[in-house]
């Protein structure tokens, strides 16, 4: 009888995952570990990540991985993003992850989805080499989910349009060189025919970053609050039809809430990793913290449960990628995931003990980082809501 052959290296070890699924995650893993672990301590006391970094991931294609050759990118898949996302989750430093995962899942893709030829010849190869840093600009101090209920104007003028209003809670707010803004355009009829999307580049006259926000979590993510008075921009930096931006928002959130669920799956895997190691080799009355059965039937129940979330996010992602609507499931992710991933966190510095509550401990970060989870890119109780509208 013939031996069982031995398995390829990067062989899938998910049916929705191919060999090349398996190959960028092989990379980027390494990419964590190489240059992105050894530094981030520092970038948590600087409050951003620098621009190096960015343009190193550039090199690597790892800011291009769903846009075409024809702009640098790989022309790959939603799964391939959800590769991204999990393994920039497991290393840590979810501050330095959601830097980049803004960039490439959430602000750069108004510009390919809804950018005219010339606006994505002008702005996606350097997009995709880490040379033009994005940022999406919809969330106001009175409008965050709700994205009917912004504010800020843009007033038709001749030639194109003049800004007025604030933007808040800006991940990329103080560093990016190009926002992708929603602003009103009209001011009666339908709130959802009411919004269009505009390119803003930094610089331009009538825009400031008002202030650099901080932040209870993700240290290392610069944010901002961002004030545009009779900023003029001409009707080419109109992105997409007018009218039609909250539509583009709402197709955007799909792709941005597998990504975060992908991403607090890799926190929460990492985490778990970090206790098991933690509770093996503590010990406490004679032994080691693991043979006390509360604690280790406790990290078993929690690994099932991250076993149980990833699955539906590797599900829903494989979905997206044959063009079927997950809208039902994607929000199912993103509401299961962001409160899996603090309930994680939780436990796991409770089982850390009081060095776990120490700064400086990598469970205390990523308990702080992790609560944010359950707020941005749709609150769990909106998500929810959209969950019973579909049953």
């Amino acid at each position: 009888m013939n031996a069982r052959p031995e398995p390829s290296r990067f062989a899938p070890a998910s049916p929705f995952f191919t060999p090349e699924h398996e190959l960028l995650r092989d990379q980027v893993r390494r990419f964590v570990e190489t240059e992105i672990k050894p530094q981030a301590d520092a970038w948590e006391e600087e409050g951003f990540v620098p621009r190096a970094l960015l343009r190193r991931m550039g090199e690597l294609g790892f800011l291009g991985i769903r846009y075409p050759e024809e702009f640098g990118g790989s022309g790959l898949d939603t799964l391939a993003t959800v590769v991204l996302a999990e393994e920039l989750g497991r290393s840590t430093y979810s501050g330095v992850a959601i830097t980049a995962l803004v960039h490439t899942d959430m602000a750069s893709v108004h510009v390919f989805n809804a950018g005219s030829p010339e606006q994505k010849a002008r702005w996606l190869p350097g997009i995709v080499a880490g040379e033009v840093i994005t940022a999406v600009a919809v969330t106001e101090p009175d409008a965050g989910s709700d994205v009917k209920g912004i504010r800020t104007t843009a007033r038709p003028v001749p030639g194109g349009y003049v800004l007025d209003g604030a933007k808040l809670y800006i991940t990329n707010g103080v560093h990016a060189d190009l926002y992708c803004v929603a602003a009103k355009t009209a001011a009666g009829g339908a709130a959802s025919r009411a919004v269009t999307m505009f390119l803003v580049e930094k610089g331009t006259p009538g825009f400031r970053v008002a202030r650099a926000l901080d932040k209870h979590g993700w240290r290392s993510s610069d944010t901002a609050e961002l004030v545009f008075e009779e900023c003029f921009v001409p009707a080419s930096a109109v992105l997409g039809e007018e009218g039609r931006g909250f539509y583009a928002i709402m197709t955007n959130f799909q792709n941005e809430r597998i990504v975060l669920g992908a991403m607090a799956m890799g926190e929460a895997q990492a985490a778990l990793d970090l206790t098991l190691d933690y509770v093996k080799t503590r010990r406490a009355f004679g032994v080691p913290l693991y043979d006390k059965q509360a604690i280790r039937q406790r990290l078993a129940m929690l690994a099932a449960k991250v076993e149980a979330g990833r699955q539906l996010v590797y599900a829903t992602a494989w979905r997206d990628a044959q063009g079927q609507d997950v809208t039902r499931e994607v929000s199912m992710l993103k509401a299961f995931c962001g409160e899996l991933v603090n309930e994680v966190m939780y436990d796991c510095l409770q089982f850390h003990g009081g060095f776990g509550y120490m700064r400086g401990t990598a469970i205390e970060r990523m308990a702080r980082d992790a609560r944010i989870q359950a707020i941005g890119g749709g609150a769990t109780e909106v998500m929810l809501e959209e969950v019973a509208k579909r049953l």
